[in-house]
């Protein structure tokens, strides 16, 4: 087999003139943030100077891959799980993505060296004019000159001998200015078993680079070829696969970019909306802040009334007492030093003056109380838009000047619901206009005190009050309702419940003759007969009550009860069923 001698694909490839070094990977470890030395390439693609990677922390993992394991993570979601044997194994996390790296038996110096970013490392070097690059050969000037053969940075005292060796005289030597067109300058791949060897060959059954000497010992008889050969087959797998990842990139790109305009709807949509809060707030508070401030001036307003009213009764009162001392200091001066004629004389004026204070009308009480009371869950209407609620109440609800009214106030049935209402007014007699006074109603059978029938007061929120009750039993009931535990006007009552209303078994008909079609057998409780034979009523006969009557009873209001007590015997003979 005969080595091709096209070189090495991409290894020296000069980009066109004029474009600068295409240095698309990383120059620079994750970690030190300096460039990199002895790069190692991990399983989820990211790269890590080699004392970088010692310095990491590992920690022990059981590693479910079973003795076909290679130095991938496994510690990703998108792994497909397999069934496998458990073993001990170190690890550690990537310092860019804490991906788990299982590490290989000879640890961090057994990954893969990443020899492209080895590569952009010297391109880098190349491009800052040699700055930081020594000679290959004595690790200690600065590099002047490369050797295309040697693929070796040289300074210019190691040129020089490099030109004098026999073996190396004919060694092609570049100036490193000239090299900054070229996209590739590494040094030559060496065999990590065979330092002196250059990997060259392809281990197809192996899957790896081998050099010569490899394939003459460990690989002897697996089949293998120039790597220049391979590269091709190898490369156009690669290219697939990638084919099929781009895809997957653009759609994750796709996707992260729609979360993205989403996210950026969404940030513009919740300052809208905190806009629009805000706006309702501000507004809402507005219009709080002046309804308190309405109430607060009203509170003011009936301070200042009501202060006014009491001082002016105080200075009434004071005024009349003013009044009255005198007339009594004097009338008492008069009668105890005055002489008769004295009080003869004078008594005139003391009998006119004591008569007319006395005639003086006065309140002992104050005119005005101290109630004023805040209803914080009142409707107190709108203001700037907003339903606003509070109010200030003056009222005092008098028990006294408080009606009872409604039809079922003093009667009911058994088992049926009964209800009045309650009507609150004031001292004055006038209504409340509000709720939330503490109506307090019993409803107390006159046989049995100690069982009460439960009732209901419904708040209105207008001054009257809806009580409802349902009496089990007819009887006699004394219903009680107080307000401020005081008797209302017209408390307690008496409430007679009556039995169930009973409905009518028979027919509201003019005459039995007509509402039966003829028969002569029925008979009506109006107590009417027909001559012929007929035992019922007809029109204009005996017993006819001249209209309409029930057929059971013989009421003659239709919307009545039923007074039927016949016994079984008579029962069936009275028209019934029968409809006009």
């Amino acid at each position: 087999m005969s080595e091709n001698k096209k070189p090495l694909l991409g290894f020296v490839h000069k980009l066109p003139s004029g474009t600068a070094p295409a240095n698309s990977g990383k120059t620079r470890c994750p970690l030190c943030m300096g460039l990199f030395k002895a790069p190692r390439l991990l399983p989820c693609l990211h790269t890590v100077c080699t004392t970088c990677l010692e310095q990491l922390e590992p920690f022990s993992v059981v590693d479910m891959r079973g003795g076909d394991s290679d130095t991938s993570s496994e510690g990703s979601i998108f792994q497909e799980l397999k069934p496998r044997n458990q073993q001990s194994q170190i690890g550690i996390l990537c310092p860019v993505c804490d991906a788990q790296v299982d590490l290989p038996i000879g640890g961090v110096k057994a990954l893969t060296l990443d020899h492209l970013a080895m590569n952009d490392v010297m391109l880098e070097n190349l491009h800052g004019e040699g700055q930081g690059l020594v000679c290959d050969l004595c690790n200690d000037r600065e590099v002047e000159k490369r050797c295309q053969t040697c693929k070796s940075n040289l300074c210019q005292f190691c040129c020089q001998a490099h030109r004098r060796q026999k073996k190396t005289s004919y060694h092609t030597m570049v100036d490193l200015k000239d090299l900054k067109g070229y996209s590739r300058v590494g040094k030559p791949i060496l065999c990590p078993i065979h330092p002196s060897e250059e990997l060259r060959l392809f281990c197809e059954f192996c899957d790896r680079p081998v050099c010569r000497d490899c394939v003459v010992g460990e690989h002897r008889e697996h089949p293998y070829d120039f790597t220049s050969n391979v590269i091709h087959k190898h490369g156009d797998s690669v290219r697939e696969l990638l084919r099929g990842t781009q895809p997957r990139v653009e759609a994750l790109e796709e996707a992260l970019a729609q979360i993205k305009r989403v996210n950026s709807a969404l940030q513009k949509r919740v300052e809208a909306v905190a806009a629009d809060v805000r706006k309702f707030s501000e507004g809402y508070i507005k219009a709080i802040e002046e309804h308190r401030n309405k109430m607060l001036k009203q509170l003011e307003d009936i301070r200042v009334q009501k202060e006014n009213s009491l001082q002016l009764q105080k200075a009434q009162l004071e005024q009349l007492l003013a009044d009255m001392r005198t007339g009594v200091e004097f009338t008492e001066h008069l009668l105890t030093s005055g002489s008769d004629l004295e009080i003869l004389i004078t008594k005139g004026v003391v009998v006119e003056r004591l008569r007319k204070l006395n005639k003086v009308e006065y309140n002992t009480h104050p005119g005005v109380n101290d109630h004023i009371s805040f209803s914080p869950q009142e409707k107190a209407g709108q203001c700037h838009g907003y339903e606003v609620y509070g109010a200030i109440n003056t009222k005092e609800v008098d028990p006294a000047k408080c009606v009872l009214q409604g039809e079922d106030l003093h009667r009911a049935r058994e088992k049926q619901t009964a209800s009045f209402t309650v009507l609150c007014k004031d001292a004055t007699g006038e209504s409340m206009g509000r709720g939330g006074d503490n109506v307090h109603v019993a409803v107390l059978p006159k046989d049995k005190k100690d069982s009460p029938v439960r009732t209901m007061v419904q708040d209105n929120k207008d001054g009257t009050y809806c009580v409802s009750y349902t009496p089990k039993e007819p009887g006699l009931y004394t219903v009680w309702v107080c307000i401020k535990k005081q008797h209302v006007q017209g408390s307690p009552f008496t409430v007679t419940v009556r039995r169930k209303r009973r409905p009518h078994l028979g027919v509201f008909h003019c005459c039995t003759f007509c509402s039966s079609g003829g028969q002569k057998n029925v008979r009506c409780a109006c107590g009417g007969t027909m001559p012929g034979g007929y035992l019922g009523c007809g029109h204009g006969h005996k017993g006819h009550p001249g209209r309409p009557h029930w057929s059971c009873c013989g009421k003659l209001t239709e919307k009545s009860e039923c007074t039927y007590i016949g016994g079984p015997s008579t029962s069936t003979s009275l028209l019934r069923t029968v409809a006009l």
